[in-house]
């Protein structure tokens, strides 16, 4: 019996809009039945010439959905009602709704772009914005812009921000209000103490939750470790008519069957990842225990990796979690969080396409012959990122150096599998696709040491490997590797290479690690980055090796998994990536220029020679690099020339600027020229700037600068004393007997020079920068003190009318 949903009262509506423009956005609270009802109405309604294909995120929630709407119909699933997900299909001739997981869409927009008997595509729980939903809608857009006007295109979510959705599709909004139920919400009165494991305060808080409310438990946590740590942590604390399940994406489907359907007797208690957000309904749920964490796979475009990151849950996430506890009856949601807590929360999660891996995505806009720009996407691809995706995809030969597929990226884009992967399968030989499978899955070894072998032995050879190495893989996932190897190898025919080490760097080029000098097992891998891994490792002496699995630090990645290579293989499968380079380079450690001839595999060195015939322009282009780690430190002939400089340019804006910062930004202008015979640190103490200082102005520059601002004063005997510019100020020092009978107080630059004024034993006896003022004031002091201190030395009364002397008075 057919029984009333949230979403029914607005399904006439639906429809209607739909006949009127053929698109819609449609928003409706976890438990409104939107995922079985809408398509049925569609169905009914018959305004879809054809099949009505819907998208789910997920295989579970594709499996379930179809199955509930085959039941609701009365009839077996892949009669009107089926589905197809990645390795798995139930349909026929008479199927008219067929629940498809988001990948397969796309295969089938790329094979058959005006998407021949299909007349709707519905974007089921558009929100979690995967890459595959984006850029799904993206072509239904384009497709139903340039070949089918009459495709009718549904967005529909629990928790979507509908605005911009709908502005991009051009399409109302319709909103059914209301959950199915009420759900209470119970946060926690303090927060979680920082040393108390996730695992146990939700175990404590689950408990807590059976023994104050009724019905059955869906408890929220990020993955399967904190699924598996829980669940031992319930084991025997549980009331006895209370039954455990574990739900999560990489179980047995028999096994998830088992977690959604209703409970035999009594009641149950399901620990779910997000799997269970969204699509599912799990039979007998009253209560939701939210542990406030989610897993995301976060890409980090400068190392080229992803990594798994466990962060808080958003505000939508946290709203979807709570409606699993209506959906049949009035519920409660008890929250591993404070109420204060709650307001810190972000809103909605980052798009996939945001933060995920876009080497994918580019590869599917390659093959369908556009640029971001040209198609419309909910949230644009990042530009830089997306270029690094095209290296990746240039470096695989699928795309061309001007960003077009190739035959190969083609080839590439058919096979159900990361490009990297795809690449292996297309080239490799019969063990491309067992390989592949591994790398596509979860570890079935975790916490077992890096080498990739191990796990290869494992899969081919369970009950041997057991034995041999009393380890037992993770089964579930080793079922899983072997069925998508079957399916893999049924697609491809290549007769290519088959040692691991040289599939695994087909893959990955860019991860083919050096062991680095020194005790720490450190790699250098030929991309450019870094990546450690734990000395007890067996592996971690290995000189080459492939990292197949890393975290994703990008300061230094540590190496999860690893197989290693040969040179001899290395150098036998790129022939055409290794290559000699001439380097000249500054060492900081060496403090100099090394010169050397390198054999290289991008950025490791397979044999490392001396170039001692450098040209001269490239040992002095590597002394610059040099110079700009070391700074400019220039001598006091140079340190005055470059204050006159200054002084010149702030009376006059025309002149050169010598500013340190400018100096330095343009030392392959003036300095480069001069640099030739400098090696070395030492070298570079003892280089004189000045020649190339003074090569940075032109002869009416000299001239103006020589007058205006001169590099020394010359007293009234003759002598040419330097003057000291320092802090953009002239000075100078001097005997006092050597300015007698100057009136005027020399000026640089319209500023008086600063006179220190010295005893016959150079000794300070002022400082002035008005000389004819000291003569009217002061000199009569100094001339009493220094009379009696140095009587053999002329000291008359009156200084302006005396001749200026070095001499003392002959002795007597």
């Amino acid at each position: 019996m057919r029984f009333s949903l949230p979403i029914d009262n607005i399904l006439t509506d639906a429809i209607a809009q739909l006949r009127a423009c053929g698109r819609l956005v449609l928003q409706a609270p976890p438990g409104a039945g939107k995922t079985t009802r809408v398509p049925l109405a569609m169905l009914e309604a018959d305004i879809a010439p054809g099949k009505i294909i819907m998208l789910e995120p997920r295989r579970l929630a594709a499996r379930a959905a179809a199955e509930r709407m085959a039941d609701t119909l009365g009839e077996a699933v892949g009669d009107t009602v089926g589905y197809r997900i990645r390795g798995e299909a139930k349909t026929s001739g008479a199927t008219r709704i067929e629940v498809v997981t988001e990948g397969i869409l796309t295969r089938m927009i790329q094979s058959q772009p005006d998407l021949p008997g299909v007349g709707a595509v519905i974007f089921d729980e558009f929100h979690e914005r995967s890459l595959n939903a984006d850029l799904g809608l993206a072509l239904c857009l384009d497709v139903a812009g340039a070949l089918r006007d009459d495709l009718l295109l549904v967005a529909m979510s629990a928790t979507l921000d509908a605005a911009p959705i709908a502005r991009l599709m051009d399409a109302p909004i319709l909103t059914s209000e209301g959950r199915a139920f009420e759900v209470t919400p119970h946060w926690l009165t303090k927060p979680v103490a920082k040393t108390q494991r996730l695992e146990r305060a939700v175990a404590d808080l689950t408990l807590q939750a059976l023994d104050t409310d009724d019905g059955s438990a869906l408890v929220f946590l990020p993955g399967e470790a904190e699924i598996r740590r829980t669940q031992a942590a319930l084991q025997g604390a549980l009331p006895p008519d209370t039954t455990l399940h574990p739900l999560y994406g990489a179980m047995p489907f028999k096994e998830q069957r088992k977690a959604i359907a209703p409970a035999q007797s009594g009641r149950k208690v399901v620990l779910a990842t997000s799997i269970a957000e969204t699509s599912l309904t799990i039979e007998g749920i009253r209560i939701v225990v939210d542990a406030g964490r989610a897993r995301r796979a976060e890409f980090d475009p400068g190392s080229g990796m992803s990594r798994l990151i466990t962060t808080r849950v958003t505000r939508a996430e946290a709203t979807q979690r709570m409606g699993r506890a209506g959906r049949v009856a009035p519920g409660v949601c008890y929250k591993l969080w404070t109420k204060g807590e709650e307001g810190a929360l972000l809103s909605h999660p980052p798009a996939e396409i945001d933060v995920g891996d876009l080497t994918g995505l580019a590869l599917e806009l390659a093959l369908w012959g556009g640029t971001p720009e040209q198609m419309q996407f909910v949230t644009p691809p990042h530009a830089g990122r997306f270029e690094e995706a095209q290296t990746v995809l240039k470096m695989l030969g699928a795309l061309d150096e001007k960003a077009q597929i190739t035959a190969h990226g083609k080839a590439l884009a058919a096979l159900p599998l990361h490009p990297r992967l795809a690449h292996m399968v297309a080239v490799g030989g019969s063990d491309a696709p067992l390989l592949a499978a591994i790398l596509s899955e979860r570890d079935i070894l975790r916490g077992a040491p890096v080498d990739l072998s191990l796990r290869i032995e494992a899969i081919k050879n369970l009950g041997a490997f057991h034995v041999k190495h009393n380890r037992e893989p993770h089964r579930p996932t080793v079922t899983r590797v072997r069925e998508e190897a079957r399916r893999l190898k049924s697609k491809t025919s290549t007769k290519g290479p088959n040692a691991p080490g040289v599939l695994a760097a087909l893959a990955y080029p860019d991860r083919v690690g050096a062991r680095r000098a020194g005790d720490q097992p450190r790699f250098l891998l030929s991309g450019g980055k870094g990546a450690v891994m734990p000395e007890s490792d067996p592996m971690a002496n290995i000189s080459l090796l492939v990292a197949t699995d890393l975290d994703g630090d990008p300061r230094e990645a540590r190496i999860r998994q690893a197989i290693p290579l040969s040179q001899a293989e290395l150098r036998d499968t790129f022939p055409n990536q290794i290559g000699w380079h001439d380097a000249c380079v500054w060492s900081r450690r060496d403090g100099r220029v090394l010169a050397r001839r390198q054999e290289k595999f991008g950025a490791l060195i397979l044999e490392d020679r001396a170039w001692k015939d450098a040209p001269a322009e490239d040992v002095a282009r590597a002394m610059l690099e040099g110079v700009r780690q070391i700074g400019l430190t220039p001598d006091d002939k140079a340190q005055r020339f470059i204050a006159r400089a200054r002084l010149m340019q702030a009376a006059d804006d025309t002149f050169p600027d010598f500013s340190e910062q400018h100096l330095i930004q343009t030392l392959d202008s003036w300095l480069l020229p001069h640099l030739n015979g400098a090696r070395t640190a030492a070298d570079w103490k003892s280089f004189d700037l000045c020649p190339a200082l003074r090569a940075r102005l032109d002869w009416d520059q000299t001239q103006r600068m020589d007058a205006a601002v001169p590099s020394h004063f010359t007293t009234p005997l003759g002598r040419k004393i330097a003057i000291d510019y320092d802090d953009a100020r002239p000075r100078i020092s001097l005997r006092l007997q050597e300015v007698f009978g100057v009136t005027r107080h020399p000026q640089v630059a319209g500023t008086p020079v600063q006179f220190t004024l010295l005893s016959p034993a150079q000794r300070p006896i002022q400082v002035t920068e008005d000389l004819p003022g000291f003569w009217a004031s002061s000199y009569a002091d100094v001339r009493k003190d220094m009379r009696g201190r140095y009587p053999r030395h002329p000291w008359p009364e009156d200084p302006t009318q005396a001749d200026p002397t070095l001499r003392a008075k002959p002795r007597k």
